[in-house]
């Protein structure tokens, strides 16, 4: 049935369909609403009788919802989350892709009797995942911004990049598989071309020329591979020096702008424009994906204050067009090729299934990851779909895939999408199965990711009657930082990374990881808990509970919630010794109370509004006092140095006084003969007046010797400062006997010993300055 206005008729079919599908199979089936928007589109497909909707229309739309989608996790993703896990993503993407591609080269080489060349394009079409389908079953599960979520994600713009890098060689590839009589072989396969464009539409075509960027040159044109290697890897180079240089200064900026106008829909109309326009000239300028164009875009918009809001108003759109992708899908598929060749389609899903999922399972292993990361990894990447189409067109478009070959990767695409939360729900059955076998999985299942467990230096008395608190949201983090702040005792539970690192480096006590995994609640005590505050607002709220009844029926849980209605709805067994806290009535309460409080007080209520450049004012405020304080604190620091090395020059005299004192002090023990005497420093005097130093001599060994009487000395000059002067300890020269000089020589050498100790103790306490003077002490006095 052909209709005159084929968008309308196409939005009208697919919406309408996916409604009526998608609600039996949530209400009815107990399966996921994915499910009935595959079914949709099989109803509303050419190959159906009945009403169908335009292909190429639904192609394009559902391209949009890629780009919406691919925008919003950039908008939740930095490039420190992406660097976070390239060490695992990068070799796994290429290693698995590579994988699979061999799998499937070979199973339908040996076994189907294809050519080696359609055997690798073939493989090559069932080696990438969906896009839509990994994100959407990862924030389904919550696991969107786990640290298993990140490494999902960096998997899924590895492959973007590569599978880019495919669709740009395949055209010279192409001539060098066909050969020189590439145009015949094209000419030859044109019917084929046909067939495929009546299975996709223009499916094929417009895919392959946005994600190419050109018309695609003829199969035998002589391009060198590795110019076009080159080429490619400069593309995506020059695409993200642009984003990260310029993007991540402008678009945050006219993001601000426009907000501040205050105007809804010039905000609405700015995300939207971001994301496609972003998205579109990446395709045809720097000839990357749509995809990986709109999740760069998000990336540098997460820079901007306004990017929970631009994450919270362009949601409902992408909801909207993600629908249209999986109703688009639903309609390439011919349903006929299961019963005219059953065996085949098996074995296509059977190497996109088991033989992907292995694959990617035995890297992440290998690469020394937890059991459940690899576990949940492999089943994200167990499912094709919209770059497979693409790649599989173009090349049936070059004569290296029919009709037949479309079908194939369409009806495994159909499949493993409609399996993939089956997948899913078999995670914890497959871990189990696993360690209870195998040692090396028990040994795998053991590593820890980050974040995952407390550190060692919790302290113990954090662990006793601690309050737990889980789950996720906007109001998470600074909800936990506010009772952190009050003095409450608690442990967060929370499976974003995000959030649990910015709790950690406030050190509070946290793990990441998810809070329906009693492992986790048994991490975080839950025996030795008082109490559960659980913030949820959806049915993985109930999952929860149902884990802490599990562990303990006696333990206190109080919901956190933005609407009761929800939990209105839940088994009442669940909910006995439950108790309920809404954010809005505790908001209006709160509000009140301040409100009271300020007219109490005769006050206007309310916080001052800070603008930024308030905040930024305030900012340079502060760091310009943290500045005068470090220079005023080197300041004080310089006096004191002044003060301590003043105190120690005051002291220098009197210690080098003293330590001149015992250094002399032997020479009246041990007297020499020939040992002269060193005469005192005097100050400087007139040249008239020469100084006569004084000379004694030493008492020789030989009974009754006299001493010699020194000379007369010149006077200093009473007005000339004199400066300390140190007298040799010597006896006075007098004609006393011998005996008389030794006993007063033994006295003075006591006395000497215990001024030799003094000045030790007094050099001792001198600040370093009065050490240097004392160093200078002996060229002072000419010694």
């Amino acid at each position: 049935m052909e209709h005159g206005l084929p968008l309308i008729s196409t939005l009208v079919i697919a919406f309408s369909l996916a409604l009526i599908f998608g609600f039996v199979c949530e209400r009815f089936l107990k399966s996921p609403a994915l499910v009935g928007y595959l079914l949709a589109g099989v109803a509303a497909g050419q190959h159906t009788p009945g009403v169908f909707a335009d292909p190429a229309l639904a192609h394009q739309l559902s391209e949009i919802g890629v780009m919406l989608l691919m925008f919003g996790v950039g908008l939740h993703f930095s490039v420190k989350d992406l660097m976070s896990v390239k060490a695992i993503a990068l070799p796994g993407a290429v290693l698995q892709m590579a994988i699979a591609t061999v799998l499937g080269a070979v199973a339908v080489h040996f076994f189907w009797d294809w050519a080696w060349g359609q055997a690798f394009v073939f493989g090559a079409s069932l080696s990438c995942a969906s896009t839509v389908v990994l994100l959407k079953a990862l924030e389904v599960r919550g696991i969107l911004t786990t640290h298993d979520g990140r490494i999902a994600v960096g998997w899924l713009v590895v492959e973007d990049v590569a599978t880019v890098l495919i669709l740009v060689l395949l055209p010279p590839l192409a001539g060098l598989i066909l050969g020189p009589n590439s145009a015949a072989a094209l000419a030859e396969h044109a019917s084929d071309a046909v067939s495929v464009g009546d299975v996709a539409g223009e499916v094929v075509s417009a895919g392959a020329a946005a994600l190419s960027g050109e018309p695609a040159p003829a199969a035998g044109a002589e391009v060198s591979l590795l110019r076009e290697i080159l080429i490619t890897f400069a593309n995506v180079a020059a695409f993200t020096a642009v984003m990260f240089v310029v993007g991540r200064r402008v678009l945050p900026w006219l993001m601000t702008q426009v907000a501040r106008t205050g105007s809804r829909e010039l905000f609405t109309l700015f995300v939207l424009a971001c994301a496609l326009g972003v998205a579109y000239g990446a395709a045809e300028i720097f000839h990357v994906s749509f995809a990986l164009g709109a999740f760069f875009a998000g990336m540098v918009m997460r820079e901007s204050s306004f990017a929970h809001r631009a994450a919270t108003e362009s949601l409902p759109l992408q909801d909207a067009f993600a629908v249209l992708f999986f109703v688009g899908v639903g309609m390439l598929f011919d349903w006929h090729i299961l019963w005219q060749a059953p065996f085949e389609v098996l074995a296509v899903l059977a190497i996109i299934i088991f033989g992907k999922s292995l694959a990617a399972f035995s890297l992440v292993v290998v690469m020394r990851r937890p059991l459940g990361t690899a576990i949940t990894v492999a089943a994200a990447l167990a499912q094709i779909g919209e770059f497979s189409f693409i790649l599989i067109g173009q090349a049936a478009g070059m004569g290296l895939a029919d009709g037949h070959a479309v079908n194939l990767v369409v009806a495994g695409a159909i499949l493993s999408i409609a399996l993939n939360p089956v997948a899913f729900m078999l995670i914890p059955k497959v871990e189990k199965a696993l360690t209870s076998r195998f040692a090396w999985a028990r040994k795998a299942a053991m590593l820890e990711a980050p974040m995952e467990t407390l550190p060692e230096e919790t302290p113990a008395e954090t662990l006793l009657g601690q309050t737990l608190v889980m789950g996720r949201g906007a109001m998470f983090a600074p909800f936990v930082e506010a009772l952190a702040q009050a003095g409450e005792k608690l442990v967060a539970i929370t499976p974003d990374q995000a959030d649990a690192e910015k709790l950690s480096e406030e050190n509070i006590s946290v793990i990441c990881g998810d809070p329906a995994d009693v492992r986790v609640l048994v991490g975080a005590h839950i025996f030795q808990a008082r109490n559960i505050l659980l913030l949820s607002n959806g049915p993985e709220g109930v999952a929860i509970l149902e884990t802490i009844r599990s562990a303990r029926t006696d333990l206190p849980v109080t919901v956190v919630t933005k609407n009761g209605a929800f939990w209105a709805e839940v088994s009442s067994g669940l909910l006995e010794g439950v108790k309920m806290l809404s954010v809005e009535s505790a908001a209006v309460s709160g509000l009140v109370h301040r409100i009271r409080k300020a007219d109490a007080a005769g006050e206007v209520p309310g916080d001052v509004i800070v603008t930024a450049q308030m905040a930024k004012r305030e900012a340079q405020r502060q760091a310009a006092e943290e500045e005068a304080r470090k220079v005023e604190e080197a300041k004080r620091a310089a006096r004191e140095g002044q003060q301590e090395g003043a105190e120690g020059a005051e002291a220098a005299p009197e210690a080098a006084e003293a330590e001149k004192t015992a250094e002399a002090a032997p020479a009246a023990e041990v007297p020499r003969a020939d040992a002269p005497v060193a005469e005192p420093v005097k100050a400087a005097e007139p040249a008239a007046e020469p100084e006569t130093p004084k000379v004694v001599e030493a008492v020789p060994a030989v009974p009754a010797a006299p001493a010699v009487q020194p000379a007369e000395a010149g006077k200093p000059d009473e007005a000339a400062p004199v400066p300390p002067t140190v007298e040799p300890l010597m006896p006075e020269p007098d004609e006393t006997p011998v005996a008389a000089e030794k006993t007063e020589a033994d006295g003075k050498a006591e006395l000497a010993k215990k001024a030799k100790d003094a000045a030790k103790e007094k050099a001792a306490e001198a600040a370093p300055s009065a050490k240097t003077i004392l160093g200078k002490l002996p060229k002072l006095f000419g010694q």
